[in-house]
């Protein structure tokens, strides 16, 4: 953790909605004129979409059922550790993109699927934001949960992260639904020993639940709205956090435990800038007092 060169991170699953959070941050950061660093998990994959399919083609003849984009063999975990802790210390680090699609890859004159150059962060960003699977990975080799200052967890319940997935890789990225439920297949083992883990290091926690009936995600026409969900906000430490301001300034919510508040699925967004625009505020605070003290 630093209080110079603070970091923010985001960590859930492919399908969890960690790109909606990603929004709400990029409205405050605007609206208080923070400069972030801005960084993709999927760019910490070890190899492209050709060499991915390659590899994948190849434990799949050798046994392997369970090949996946969770796991440490498929990503830069070092590396990403190595950006977390160079930016703590001095602001610096190194970045990459991955190009998901056609537009993304147009300005970089790259197929989709491939990752741009290596390029050295800005050297005047307030803070380092990240958003993907691995925010707060710890194995025996790694543990990059202990550097963000700020460490949030993106978790649906498991059939709605389901139907988000499939949404998504169907309508979105034009897969075959029976494509996107082999991916949810093979990644199972990965998921329960690299992806859940992780929220029990993260500061606060948001999961929605549906409020109608995804019993069977697989056969899902749409996503629930958020009308139709309740969000559960928990938070690791509860110290400091105003619950009755929050109760006050979103109607229908309640506390269901000491350290957990559910708000109405429309109202997550308002909820996220109600709770985390006072952190930036404290950050920044921190950050000019450090910098002041040099």
């Amino acid at each position: 953790m630093s209080q110079k060169h603070p970091i923010i991170a985001i960590t859930g699953s492919s399908g969890a909605g960690t790109s909606s959070v990603t929004r709400t941050f990029e409205n405050i950061f605007r609206r208080e004129n923070v400069k972030a660093a801005v960084i993709e998990g999927d760019s910490f994959h070890r190899f492209d979409r050709l060499e991915m399919r390659k590899r994948q083609a190849e434990a799949e003849q050798s046994g392997d059922k369970h090949f996946s984009h969770f796991g440490p063999e498929n990503n830069l975990f070092p590396e990403l550790e190595q950006l977390f802790a160079s930016y703590a210390e001095s602001g610096s680090g190194r970045r990459r993109k991955y190009l998901h699609d056609p537009v993304e890859a147009a300005p970089y004159k790259q197929d989709p699927g491939t990752f741009t150059p290596w390029e050295t962060l800005a050297a005047d960003t307030d803070l380092l934001f990240y958003e993907g699977l691995h925010g707060a990975v710890v194995t025996p080799e790694v543990n990059i949960a202990r550097h963000p200052d700020l460490l949030i967890g993106v978790v649906p319940v498991i059939n709605l992260e389901w139907i988000q997935k499939l949404y998504r890789d169907k309508n979105v990225r034009g897969y075959s639904a029976e494509a996107v439920t082999d991916t949810i297949l093979r990644r199972m083992p990965d998921y329960v020993h690299y992806i859940c883990p992780q929220f029990a290091h993260t500061h606060v926690n948001f999961q929605r639940v549906p409020v109608v009936d995804t019993s069977n995600p697989f056969i899902a026409r749409d996503i629930p709205a958020a009308d139709e969900s309740m969000v559960v906000i928990r938070f690791a430490q509860p110290k400091g956090i105003d619950f009755q301001y929050l109760l006050n300034m979103i109607d229908n919510s309640w506390m269901s435990r000491a350290n957990t508040i559910v708000v109405p699925g429309g109202k997550m967004e308002l909820a996220m800038q109600l709770i985390f625009t006072p952190f930036i505020w404290r950050m920044m605070e921190r950050r000019q007092r450090a910098i002041g003290a040099l």
